[in-house]
């Protein structure tokens, strides 16, 4: 009377968690759910320089709003994530690696991904920035809520002369850590 009956749905739910076929219902949501987020993040920050140009042309020759350094550029990307996300986390620490911490410029947590903004000068170009990519992903790689890094650089003069290049170097996997780079425009 029941003797046996729970092992034997247990076996049974194992074998067909084997099956690649038959995927949970709520894995394949939270899938979809994670690849959209992921899209549009994406789709922010390759579009983040048209919405700066839009804000050159105002109505009634109204003064332009400028992005003049990286503060400006964090200000503006900060407004745009709010429309889109419900939980965006400005400036959260990481944890220490090589003896010091650092703080993320956004972190989405609930899609568990960090977005690091940087922004091209004279001063500071491809290499500089190149370098302080490389410290960020492994300094984000040890942090509990991320999985995912989104860097985007805003590079209005274009110092970086080969930013499809320097976007292929540095995007793809690190360890557990998927990173994108956007250069733009």
């Amino acid at each position: 009377y029941g003797y046996g009956q729970k092992d034997l749905l247990d076996a049974i739910s194992v074998k067909f968690g084997e099956f690649n076929w038959l995927e949970n219902k709520k894995d394949k949501e939270k899938k979809k759910s994670e690849t959209e987020s992921h899209d549009l993040i994406l789709r922010v920050l390759k579009n983040f320089d048209k919405s700066v140009r839009q804000l050159k042309r105002r109505y009634n020759n109204r003064p332009p709003i400028k992005i003049e350094d990286e503060y400006d550029a964090q200000d503006f990307l900060h407004a745009i994530l709010r429309a889109y996300f419900a939980d965006v986390r400005p400036e959260e620490y990481t944890p220490s690696y090589a003896g010091s911490s650092s703080r993320v410029d956004f972190l989405l947590k609930v899609e568990k991904t960090v977005i690091e903004v940087k922004y091209a000068t004279d001063k500071l170009r491809e290499k500089s920035i190149g370098e302080q990519l490389i410290i960020d992903i492994k300094k984000y790689q040890t942090h509990p809520d991320c999985e995912s890094l989104y860097c985007l650089v805003y590079d209005p003069d274009g110092v970086i002369h080969n930013p499809v290049g320097f976007e292929t170097d540095l995007s793809g996997k690190h360890n557990d850590l998927m990173v994108k780079v956007a250069v733009v425009p």
